[in-house]
């Protein structure tokens, strides 16, 4: 039994990194209200973290079989099973507290002010504008691509 437990991780071992297929890194979000972070691949790794705000951002660097190495807003690095992950694009405010706007435009009158580490929701990123638009529950507005956490230099987000 013992020589076969071994057999087994030593094949576990050996197969390449695969996951899904899907570009990296990419940016997911949390499925659940409450998710752990591990550090490895497998349950049979220690939890290191215990995530609870459902749609927090992550970022996805590395695959392996269904478990998926991420990344948060502030540096943290651990894996989650895809099953505790969605594809829903949330972003996270970094920095002070930031200035909501109505239009794409740092003169625009303010709609909100946002505290650091709220989440809200990603509705678009047009091409070379340096602006998103992005959704707090109820407030609507544009932020800078510089004030928040959750899409990459250069992404179209539509």
């Amino acid at each position: 039994m013992l020589a076969l437990l071994f057999v087994t991780n030593i094949a576990e071992a050996q197969e390449p990194l695969v996951g899904s297929g899907l570009p990296l890194p990419r940016f997911v979000s949390l499925r659940s209200q409450e998710v752990n972070m591990r550090t490895g691949p497998g349950v049979r790794y220690p939890v290191v973290w215990v995530y609870k705000l459902r749609k927090l951002p992550l970022e996805v660097v590395a695959e392996f079989r269904t478990w998926r190495k991420v990344r948060d807003f502030e540096g943290t690095v651990g894996w989650m099973h895809q099953g505790m992950l969605t594809n829903k694009r949330t972003m996270a405010v970094t920095g002070q507290t930031r200035t909501l706007r109505r239009q794409a435009d740092s003169r625009s009158s303010a709609v909100a002010r946002i505290e650091p580490s709220t989440v809200g929701e990603i509705m678009k990123c047009p091409k070379d504008s340096g602006w998103c638009k992005l959704s707090f529950g109820r407030y609507e507005g544009w932020l800078r691509l510089v004030e928040f956490w959750g899409v990459h230099p250069g992404e179209i987000f539509n």
